[in-house]
């Protein structure tokens, strides 16, 4: 791991005093007169032979680019950057490969990562490992013969589209009937149970759905062990206690989590909601060399101790920073929870009739209103998590009312995903200057839109609409929601097809360039940060990364097949591919 400084925390946004100077002037006094000597600039660091993607409008394209001091000094032809080479400048000829700038995925939940063998390890049911029920039974299994008794044993990432259905009480209870096993969707909003942790909870038939999520029930009204949104709340309450990681344990899972996204072009991330516990970790791994920067979203019952302490939006520096903060109104799309005005192509799940709009928000417009006026008025860049169209018009009602109340140039509020749009609800996003994360893991959950007819796909995931209108999109994987994996994301965004090759809205995709972007510069203006970083020109810091093939001249569907062989952070090689 390359050593770094030590990060400071404690100084204002690190927006000010970032122009490199491209001469060293020397001053020597002469007849009491000072005069200026100006030597020429020697990089540390050029990259020459090479095809750049700058994503910078007035210089889309060079051949060569210069670093010195951890930021770019010159992006130009390659006998331009050629004189900016001395004796001790490193030289990296790139044979024609593809320069990009890092990518930044705007919204991420990056936790740490623990072999399946340790006692933090969870079983992996994404549809890589597990084609089948029998097949969740048997990860599962494998996983409880390594736990103790009664210790919870827990799974995630799985998906009912590709295993036929939930999981339920009857399945898990095959795995362990000594263990209360937990297994989370792929979409984080859905989870499934055993009947040991249904019977710690004391959840049975005249248990009643909490607001905001609830349980799946069998025709008798007994739970099936299917639960929606925040019910699993009570069931881990009352079962013992998750493992927790020790210090140590957290900084190496970290490191194993961050080289994984370094070795995919990921030189920043967003932290998509976590707490005093999270930053810390990150502030271990700074301090350890990590170079990936870290923008974290506190969620929101942290917003009190941030006011007190007199913290806003932008505190930190270039390698970790406070970013927004995160609440919650609405559910979820590839969970099939998020709040519609029309109804489902499906059948309500408590009902069995055609009459299901999702599971409505738990927290009333008053109660939204008063949440975003108070992080609107600490200072805050507020971050509020909407799917469904009929979430997001009163996640904007509340945003006007805050606006109107407390105006603000330039607050960059964001709604994180938006999924579900229409006409009406993009102009509102437009004229109140709202940054949407829209999702792109078509490619992985594009069967989860069949629920929604095929009538609101092209309103779905509307990057095309959205920059057609001029509206910020940051690019973001919702990992692990979706693979922290920028080629293929881009891939999704542009072709909008699912793995099995079904296109879903085609009205919205966008070209290369556009996603590229996105993923770069768009992620850099959703944290304000793109007079610093997102695209490859003087003066920004020098996060780069080198392609093994261009995303613009190969065909479409096989973008996400693009290695990345080399990723710099601060013009240094963070990752190299053997």
């Amino acid at each position: 791991m390359l050593p770094r400084a030590r990060i400071r925390l404690g100084r204002p946004s690190v927006a000010a005093g970032l122009t490199a100077s491209l001469s060293i002037g020397l001053w020597i006094g002469s007849a009491g007169s000072p005069m200026a000597i100006e030597e020429p600039l020697i990089a540390d660091l050029v990259v020459i032979s090479a095809n750049i993607i700058t994503v910078d409008g007035r210089n889309p394209r060079a051949d060569a680019l210069a670093v010195r001091d951890g930021k770019f000094v010159s992006v130009a032809s390659e006998a331009d950057i050629r004189s900016l080479i001395g004796p001790n400048t490193e030289i990296i000829d790139a044979r024609g490969r593809t320069v990009v700038p890092g990518f930044i995925d705007a919204h991420m939940h990056p936790r740490p990562t623990y072999p399946v063998t340790s006692r933090l390890g969870r079983a992996d049911l994404s549809p890589d490992n597990v084609q089948t029920m029998q097949d969740v039974v048997a990860a599962l299994a494998q996983k409880a013969a390594i736990t103790p008794a009664g210790e919870w044993v827990v799974g995630t990432r799985y998906q009912d589209t590709k295993l036929g259905r939930h999981p339920n009480r009857s399945d898990l209870d095959q795995a362990s009937t000594a263990h209360p096993i937990y297994i989370t969707h792929s979409s984080g909003h859905v989870s499934a149970v055993n009947s040991i942790a249904l019977e710690m909870a004391a959840i049975n038939s005249t248990t009643a759905d909490p607001p905001g999520g609830g349980f799946e029930r069998d025709d008798q009204g007994d739970p099936t062990g299917v639960v929606w949104e925040n019910a699993i709340g009570a069931i881990l309450k009352a079962g013992p206690p998750l493992p927790e990681a020790t210090r140590d344990e957290r900084a190496q899972g970290i490191e194993r989590t961050f080289e994984a996204f370094l070795s995919a072009g990921i030189t920043s991330v967003v932290d998509a909601g976590s707490g005093p516990a999270a930053f810390r970790m990150y502030q271990d791994a700074a301090e350890q060399g990590q170079p990936v920067r870290v923008s974290m979203m506190f969620e929101v019952g942290h917003l009190p101790a941030l006011r007190a302490l007199g913290l806003r939006t932008g505190f930190g520096d270039d390698h970790l920073r406070i970013g927004a903060i995160k609440g919650f109104h609405g559910n979820s799309l590839s969970g099939r929870t998020c709040w519609l005005y029309e109804p489902y192509e499906i059948n309500n799940p408590k009902t069995g009739e055609r009459d299901y709009y999702g599971i409505p928000p738990g927290r009333s417009q008053e109660d939204l209103d008063a949440m975003i006026l108070e992080i609107h008025e600490a200072g805050f860049q507020a971050a509020i998590h909407s799917n469904g169209d009929r979430e997001i018009d009163m996640v904007l009602d509340a945003l006007e009312r805050a606006l109107d109340r407390r105006p603000r140039e330039d607050h960059r509020h964001r709604i994180e995903h938006a999924s579900i749009v229409n006409p009406t609800i993009l102009r509102r996003v437009k004229e109140l200057g709202v940054v949407l994360a829209l999702h792109s893991y078509i490619y992985e959950h594009g069967d989860k839109m069949e629920a929604y007819g095929a009538a609101r796909w092209k309103m779905m995931h509307a990057n095309r609409s959205a920059l057609d209108l001029g509206i910020p999109v940051a690019g973001n994987s919702d990992y692990g929601v979706s693979g922290a994996d920028p080629m293929l994301r881009i891939q999704s965004m542009v072709t909008r097809a699912s793995a099995e090759g079904k296109v879903y809205g085609a009205e919205q995709r966008i070209s290369v360039e556009e996603a590229i972007g996105v993923w770069t510069l768009g992620g850099a203006y959703s944290t304000f940060d793109e007079k610093v970083k997102g695209s490859i020109e003087a003066d920004k810091l020098a996060d780069f990364v080198i392609l093994s093939a261009d995303p613009t001249r190969v065909a479409a569907a096989t973008i996400k097949d693009i290695a990345v062989d080399m990723t710099f952070i601060d013009g240094k090689v963070a990752y190299a591919r053997q």
